[in-house]
Formats: structure tokens, sequence, C-alpha cells
């Protein structure tokens, strides 16, 4: 279901389409500064800012390129973060909660979800987006649009397509088969326009198989609106429009930010010279206008009042719900992790004082309130001695030697060290690509004599991009915090104290080394291009079809209990597969647990990853507790894009389902046999003699009329001649057989044996 749509209170669009001049039809297609829209007749002003994780809405009149300060706000964990809870419900909370605060702001339209797919580790915005899977990024996104737009606040699904890399994003060309595009990059999109129906979608700076995406006609009218049945209007990333009489045509709505009419006029311009046909702009304006009526009618919406500390409090509970628990190994015969408070610990790293809890750029949020690491594990230490020290800087200032002996002799003298690593803002943000996926050398030297000096030590991380984790791997505890939010530092305490069990799961796997990333080659482009040239093997996809050795899968995240899973089975029907398998906590602490389902179809005809996520749920039980639960697997899931057909097919037949607690981690498995779409490509003269051949009675018509024999005898050419015919067009016949056959005849032939 999609959420409740408020019923309009303006006038319908189109009677307010009809008292309008070309000149305001037009001028309703672009904003008028910054951030807001016009004001055109009886259409009013629509607000429209930043915020997947926060609502960055600028203070005071806002500047020509929105950089200036923002009021407060609460900065839940940017998508980074928040994918690692896997929880829908939980993310259609932050989406209800973002609204509340949209709606006390004045704000109409929020920008986001991002749900661009994390092709290659080192992409400079990847903080904003969920995973390197599409399914995964679809049911988040989800819900995330159903939270906010229950609110009255409209969403804004982003970037629309393939927008992969920061380098040289406002002209490079995503060059990409279809299998891929469709079954990979567009996946996702498609999920939310059909399930939740933003009220806008946002298409890209970038080309799109050298098409912009705002003139992508194929993208933004025959996909988009004819395939999925969006409704919404389709607005520009700000300063993404090239040529807004061509994006008008190819199915642009709202060019942002305002051009001070420039391009209104070029709009008037271009219609009146037979250049732009009237109805295009005629259907934009409407769309903006029908845009203008949701806000109004939200703008009536009962919605709770804005609490901050409400709010910090479920950035508080959402953040801990993202943390993941990499590793925890045993010490002198116990974990590492939960702390024990009263026991004295060294907290270390500059982190811990100065927290790394959003990315940098549009998204940027004004939080209106931070926890600091260090205090809020004082806070829960038990009264114990909690001592600190930086270890190192993020500007390489200061003496690194001495920093890191300082750190070192705390850590020695506690019975526990915690160290804070990651990635500073200016080393990853929005316009600009990582050259490497490294902790900076002057972490991994401090975390190295750290480990030496006390073996029962914990990393904390807090990063945006995916980073290489082998080193790491020396301390025998792990934490990946990614990007929480405002409230990361207490969440971080509430879980290694175990005031939270972990329970988070990676959404990308985490690489031994960036020469193995499916994009190593491609990434970013060249000369205004970047070839997808993985094709459909992204992620978990690439590594497990290659059987490469990662550090951490896709999936992946450990607990404070153990579970156990039992008696999975699967039924089939029309909506797809339906799995159900027994779930049961078997340690001693309450816990939460995702349930991953993958599919596998080892019997396909067309290329496949060995399998790929297609559902998940998630469930927490008591010590001692089992719960059985039933996820559907939809059958649209399980479809692939046949490029000859040009539509999604579902192959017919044995389908392997495994239930999963990371993409490696296989709990139990089971088939079931699926009935299958009917896939009849009609046969033409390029067809191969092994299509023409597998229709009913053609082999032995064909093979009557073949200039050369089919049975040998023997190894005459030292080749298989029926594998080798296969392959050969039937038009091709006509050359082989000396005269002896006509064009004319083989189009007679395959139109009776397709009869």
């Amino acid at each position: 279901m999609t959420a409740p749509d408020p019923a309009p209170t303006a006038p319908a669009p189109d009677a307010v389409l009809a008292d309008l001049p070309l000149a305001e039809r037009a001028a309703l297609g672009s904003g008028a500064d910054f951030w807001t829209t016009k004001a055109v007749g009886p259409v009013p002003v629509l607000t429209l800012t930043d915020g997947p994780h926060g609502v960055r809405l600028q203070a005071g009149d806002a500047d020509h390129l929105g950089i200036a300060a923002s009021r407060p706000a609460t900065c839940f964990p940017p998508a980074v973060g928040l994918g690692q809870s896997w929880d829908t419900e939980l993310v259609g909370e932050v989406g209800r909660a973002l609204g509340a605060e949209g709606r006390a702001l004045g704000v109409d339209v929020l920008l986001g979800p991002g749900v661009n797919i994390k092709r290659d580790p080192r992409c400079g915005r990847n903080f904003e987006y969920y995973s390197e899977d599409p399914q995964l990024t679809g049911a988040l996104a989800t819900a995330w649009v159903r939270g906010l737009q229950s609110t009255g606040v409209g969403a804004s699904l982003k970037h629309f397509a393939a927008n992969n890399t920061e380098h040289d994003r406002m002209r490079s060309s995503s060059d990409v088969a279809a299998r891929p595009l469709r079954e990979i990059y567009l996946r996702a999109f498609q999920q939310v326009v059909q399930q939740a129906q933003p009220w806008t979608v946002m298409c890209s700076y970038n080309r799109i198989n050298g098409t912009y995406a705002a003139e992508n006609r194929w993208m933004l009218t025959e996909v988009l609106r004819g395939e999925w049945g969006f409704e919404g209007a389709v607005v520009s990333d700000w300063g993404a429009v090239q040529d807004r009489v061509a994006a008008v045509a190819a199915g642009l709505d709202l060019e942002m930010p305002g051009t001070g009419g420039v391009t209104d006029a070029q709009v008037v311009a271009a219609v009146e010279a037979g250049e732009l046909d009237a109805a295009s702009v005629a259907t934009a304006a409407a769309r903006s206008i029908a845009l203008a009526a949701r806000a109004e009618a939200g703008r009536t919406l009962p919605v709770p009042a804005f609490d901050p500390d409400a709010h910090h409090a479920l950035a508080r509970r959402t953040a801990a719900h993202c943390v993941v628990l990499l590793k925890n190994d045993l010490v002198d015969g116990a974990p590492v992790l939960p702390l024990t408070p009263g026991s004295p610990l060294a907290v270390l790293g500059a982190f811990a004082t100065t927290p790394r809890y959003q990315g940098g750029g549009s998204s940027h949020v004004n939080p209106t309130r931070l926890d600091i690491p260090l205090e809020e594990i004082r806070a829960l230490a038990g009264g114990a001695e909690v001592t600190h020290a930086p270890g190192f800087t993020t500007d390489h200032t200061g003496d690194a030697a001495a920093l890191r002996a300082e750190a070192v002799a705390l850590a020695a003298a506690a019975e526990t060290a915690v160290v804070f690593l990651g990635l500073a803002a200016h080393q990853e943000s929005e316009g600009f690509d990582r050259e490497h996926i490294e902790l900076p050398a002057e972490q991994l030297e401090l975390l190295a004599e750290v480990v030496r000096a006390q073996p029962r030590t914990a990393v904390v991380l807090s990063h945006g991009g995916v980073l290489r984790l082998a080193p790491a791997t020396a301390a025998p505890a792990l934490l990946d915090g990614a990007l929480l939010g405002q409230a990361a530092g207490g969440a971080l305490a509430d879980v290694l104290f175990g005031r939270v069990n972990p329970s988070g799961r990676l959404t990308e796997t985490v690489p031994l080394r960036l020469q193995d990333t499916p994009a190593y080659l491609d990434f970013p482009g060249e000369h205004g291009h970047v070839a997808y040239g993985e094709g459909l093997f992204v992620g978990y996809r690439w590594y497990d079809a290659r059987d490469i050795a990662v550090t951490f899968p896709f999936g992946h995240g450990l607990s404070y209990t153990e579970f156990t899973y039992r008696d999975l089975e699967l039924t089939a029907d029309a909506e797809g597969i339906r799995a159900s398998v027994t779930v049961a906590n078997t340690g001693a602490r309450a816990g939460r647990e995702v349930v991953q389902f993958y599919v596998a179809k080892p019997d396909s005809t067309v290329v496949r990853p060995p399998r790929e996520l297609k559902g998940h749920t998630v469930l927490t039980l008591e010590p001692g507790a089992s719960e059985r639960v039933s996820v559907l697997l939809p059958r649209t899931e399980l479809a692939y894009w046949d490029t000859r057909a040009e539509r999604w097919i579902v192959e017919g037949g044995p389908y392997e389902v495994t239930a999963a607690a990371s993409s490696r981690d296989p709990r139990a498995t089971a088939s079931v046999e699926l009935a299958g779409d009917a896939l009849n490509l009609p046969l033409t003269l390029d067809s191969t003699l092994g299509e023409a051949m597998a229709l009913p009675g053609a082999a032995e018509t064909l093979a009557a009329l073949l200039p050369f024999p089919q049975d040998t005898g023997g190894d005459t050419l030292g080749v298989d001649m029926a594998k080798m015919m296969a392959s050969i067009p039937v038009r091709r016949l006509v050359s082989f057989a000396g005269g002896a056959i006509t064009t004319a005849d083989l189009e007679r032939l395959l139109t009776q044996l397709q009869a």
C-alpha cells in the first residue's frame, strides 16, 4: 500500500491550467530561487529542500548556491548507516519524524531518498545511498517514502538514474547494457515508484548511454510513466538541465534552481517557433499544479509537533540498530564485547571527542544536539576510570609519534581499550571520489601498537564509504558505525556496554583489496564515459560468481547472542515464492535477527549471479524463544529482463531458496517449482539454426535443406557439426546452398514452422 495521499483542496489542475497563458505555464516549470517555486496565478509557492537524513532548511534568505547556514534539525543516520538496520519499520518511523520536522519548518518536499546502487566503494556520495543490492535498497526506500508522505510532505526519489560516480558527474555518460540497467540500476526506482508513488522523482546530472537524464525521454516518459505508472512530477537535480526545451519535450516538469526566467523565455520562444509542442509545456505545468495541490492538502494533515528531545531519542535508538558487530573474538576465554561497567577503560582516537556522524555536501544537517562518544561512554562506565588520548590527528598536525605513545600507554594501563578510527569529512564527500579505500596510515600504526600493548582492544569505525579492513582485523573486536547521525555517541556507548545487542548487517561487501572490486578497471571512467563492464555482477554478485574471498560479506553482522534456523518450507503460486523458516534464540541475551532469503536458478538459460537477495525480515527474540517467520519473495523479483522480448520474464522450473545470516552464511536451503512465463520469440531470417530447430518438427524439415551431410560418420573436420551449425543465421543457408535455396524459400519455411 502507498502512503495515504491528502485530498487536494485547491482547484483541479486542469481548471487552473485552462486559465493560464503560455508564459505562465512555462514559468511553472522553473524555480523562483534556489529552494522555492514561483507563485503563478492561484498556484502557491512550494519549498523544496535537502533532507535524506535531516531537514536542511537554510536560515534567512537563500543564497544562490544554497550553502548558507541552515536551521537546526535532527540529524538521523544517513543512508549508509540507516541501511545497516535492514529494518523497514524503523526506516518508516524515521521518515515520519522527518516529515514532522519538515512540516514544522514549512517544507513541502524533502529531497530524498537516494537509491543509487553502490557500484564502487570509491564513489564519494555512497554515504547517501543504502546498499549495493537493489532489492534491499528498494524495500528501505519504499518504507522511507511512505513514512514521510504520510505526514503531508512529499519525497523526491533520486538520482534517476545510473548516477554512480562523482567524477565529472555533470557530463559523464553511464554506458550500461539493458539487463544491468533494468535489473540493478533501475529496479529500486521501479519498486519505490510502484509501491509508494513519491510526489517527485529527481533526474540526475549524468548522461545515460549518451543522453542527459533530464533530456532522456525513454527514461522520463516511456519507462517512468508509461511502464511504471508514475503519477508525480519530475524535478531536475540542481543545475542538471543542459537544454530546458529538450528537457520539457522529454518529460521534465520542474527545473531547479530558478534561472531568473531565462529558460522560461526559451520555452515560450521554442513553442512560438514550432520547435516545441505546446502540449508538452501544458503537461509539465499541469504536473506542477498537481504537486502544489498535494502540498496544500498536506499542510492540513494532523501531524505530531516537532519534539527535539523525542526525535533525538529516536535517532539514538535508530543508530543503535544500525551498528554492525563485525568481529568479537575471545581473549582469555571471554569475548571483548560487551564491556563491563566498572572496569578501567582507555578510549582512544580523535573521533571519540570529535565524532564523524554525517557526510559532506548538500545533505549536511545542522544538528539540534550532538552526542560525544567519550562523554556517553563515561556515563555508562559505572564509575570506572575512563582515560582518553587522541592518538592521531585527521589533519596531520602534531607529533604523530608522541600522540601514539601517549595513547599506547593509556591502553596498557587499562583493562580494555576502545579505539575510534575512520575517515574525516575532508577525506570523503559529495563532489569527488576517493582514490583508494585505505584507513589512514597513522591510524593503523596506532592500532597495531595498541593491540600489542592491550590484547583486549575493540575498534569503532566511522566512515561513509567501504574501507579495506584487513589490517583492522588485528583487533579482536570490530564495530562498524558507518555514519550514525547526531546520536552516534550514545548509540555506540549503548552497544559497547550491551544495553543494546548489536544487530546491524552490512549492506555492501568489504573486499580484501580494492583490486578485487567489480568496477576496479572501469571507475570513475574517462573522456566523459563510464563503462559498466561488470554488467549484472555488482557487489556480492561479483565476488560470489568469481569465488573471491572477502574480508566481510554482504549481510554480515554478529550479535551478543546466537540464532539457529530450521524447517525451511517453500510454496509457490502466482504471487511468487513464500518462504517460511523457524528462528530460535539459543543464547543468553535478547536479540534482533535479520533473516535474509537468497534465490538461485542453477538451470537458468541466461547469465545470472549464483544467488541474489530477494527478501528479508527482522525479528526480536528473548533467550530461548523461537518464532516462525514467513516472507513472500515476489514473482516480479524473480524475473530477468529479456533483451529480445524487451520485457520481464520469469523462467519456469526449480528455484533454490536459502535462508541465511549473510550472503555467505547459509542456514537452510530448499527448492520449489515455479511456473514460468511464455516466451514465444518470432523466428526471422536472422534467427540461428539452433533457435529454429527448437521448434517442433523443425529439425527434420531444416535438415532436408542443408547443403552438407549431418552425420559424417567420423571426425572429418575435427568439429561437432551440430554445435557449429547451431550458431549460423538461417539466411546464410542461401550462401551455403549455391543457389538451391532462395530467401523466399526460407521465409515460407519459417512461416510454416511457426504456424
